[in-house]
């Protein structure tokens, strides 16, 4: 394991979702797991510590009320921080939604659809992340 992928895989991985019990939920599993957690009910505030923070990944909810939803939060990772662009995972309940649709099928992106089951959450994100 090279330096930097040692010291990434100490980072906290940034949870952004809007729904207390699917954070609290996300949240216990990857602890669980061993992953370190921060989490965060909004787009902005994702984005706010995105703009400050290192971070190992990213779990993003798509659908988001207020003025940044989770598409907007992965172009602004695209833009903002290639270093995480490929260690995005978003998370949906509304996977046949045209924009969403569209979002995944143009970015590679991995998508958890909701409801799901904690092992699929977690083979996503070992696959995405690396273990920790």
């Amino acid at each position: 394991m090279s330096v930097s992928a040692a010291a990434r895989a100490s980072l906290p991985i940034l949870l952004i979702e809007d729904e207390a019990a699917v954070t609290a939920f996300v949240r216990a599993a990857l602890e669980r797991r061993g992953y370190s957690v921060v989490p965060v009910s909004s787009g902005v505030e994702g984005l706010q510590q995105l703009a400050h923070g290192g971070y190992s990944g990213v779990i993003s909810d798509i659908r988001m009320p207020g003025s940044v939803n989770g598409a907007e939060v992965h172009a602004w990772i695209r833009r903002n921080r290639p270093d995480l662009a490929a260690r995005i995972i978003l998370i949906s309940g509304d996977t046949a939604n045209s924009e969403t649709q569209e979002l995944l099928g143009n970015s590679g992106t991995p998508c958890i659809e909701k409801p799901f089951r904690v092992q699929h959450l977690l083979s996503v994100v070992e696959k995405t992340f690396g273990k920790p």
